[in-house]
């Protein structure tokens, strides 16, 4: 349940029926995630690659290929390239998507995703990145030609996501629904790259800083994941326990945007995150590192601020910022929004895409 995901359903969701068809195939497995897709026709398949091994799951790959018969096979990020070979093999075209960084090649350096990249691009048909930062990583570090990549960004549902004079509902925690409350948030996979724990000491960091609004301070960290444990571990060291809420993995999160004062991403680095624009199109300041694609979405100084990664004392500031000066948080809020319906819609997403597609197939629109 994370940003490609998310961009995919919403993909699937809304090319025309009566043009595309989809089938999806997890390398892994799935779950009640896939039961956001609207159409009833896609067919999801797990792989489970970790069970029967990468030997196994090439010939299984192309046998369900064959079987399936697509016009064209889109694989995405490194797990997807195991799908090219036999994608090849059954006479299908491909794309290739990249859609963020792993925490263990934060920079893309590392030799062997940049030479198992290399190694896969005969069998790659064109390519497409989210942002302009990958699509500079596949130019300038594995080699990519330029002519072959094509950048798109994700878009969002900017009527599922909007602004809303509610600000919570029974929902929330009774120490949480004060609509007199100051609320921070961030929404993502409970992962180190994502860096929730930098998200904690800022806010803790901010209750030391000002006392006197302590007491109005809260912290809402959305999602599930591996290092849910230790972060609820940590904000019971850093003395903000009672403050901070941690809902675990949720559907409803057009309510959670609408419940906040500013969003917050501190990840160590990014793709294009659809929290970020999903955040903006519900009119909230935004708050984002200054890597990957975050510099791309957010307009430091006008819809939001840039900080620099586990800089826990910046961001404490620029939230006090927002915190002390509602008027500078309503104008960024507003920007944020106007932002996101101009540069950033889901029609835009999707008929880039479908022109990808169409391209690669040589198809008439």
């Amino acid at each position: 349940m994370g940003g490609m995901e998310n961009g995919l359903v919403n993909l699937i969701n809304t090319l025309p029926a009566t043009c595309y068809r989809h089938a999806i195939a997890c390398i892994e497995d799935f779950t009640h995630f896939r039961e956001r897709l609207n159409r009833r026709d896609v067919e999801v398949f797990a792989m489970h690659r970790s069970m029967t091994g990468v030997w196994a799951l090439r010939p299984a790959l192309y046998r369900l290929i064959r079987e399936l018969k697509p016009a064209l096979v889109h694989t995405r990020n490194q797990s997807g390239l195991d799908s090219l070979l036999p994608a090849r093999l059954a006479g299908v075209k491909t794309l290739h998507s990249e859609h963020g960084w792993d925490v263990d090649n934060l920079d893309g350096q590392h030799w062997k995703p940049r030479v198992l990249r290399r190694l896969h691009s005969p069998l790659v048909t064109g390519y497409i990145t989210v942002s302009k930062h990958l699509a500079e990583y596949l130019s300038d570090t594995v080699g990519i030609s330029v002519a072959r990549i094509t950048q798109i960004y994700n878009g969002v549902d900017t009527e599922r996501f909007a602004p809303t004079a509610n600000r919570g509902g029974a929902w929330l925690p009774e120490n949480f629904s004060d609509p007199a409350l100051f609320r921070i948030g961030t929404v993502g996979r409970l992962q180190a790259v994502k860096d929730q724990a930098n998200l904690l000491r800022a806010f803790a960091h901010l209750c030391t800083m000002l006392p006197e609004h302590r007491s109005r301070l809260r912290l809402l960290i959305a999602g599930d994941g591996p290092q849910l444990d230790e972060l609820q571990a940590l904000a019971t060291t850093l003395n903000i326990g009672n403050q901070v809420w941690f809902p675990g993995a949720c559907d409803n999160v057009p309510e959670i945007l609408q419940a906040l004062d500013i969003f917050v991403l501190p990840s160590l680095n990014e793709g294009i995150s659809n929290t970020i624009l999903e955040a903006m199109a519900t009119g909230l300041p935004t708050l984002v590192t200054n890597v990957g694609g975050n510099v791309e979405l957010v307009a430091d100084g006008a819809s939001g601020r840039h900080f620099a990664p586990q800089d826990y004392l910046q961001l404490s500031a620029l939230i006090k910022d927002y915190l002390l000066d509602p008027v500078l948080r309503v104008a960024h809020g507003h920007a944020a929004r106007r932002r996101a319906l101009e540069r950033f819609s889901l029609g835009a997403m999707v008929a880039s895409y479908a022109a990808a597609y169409d391209r690669v197939l040589n198809l008439r629109p």
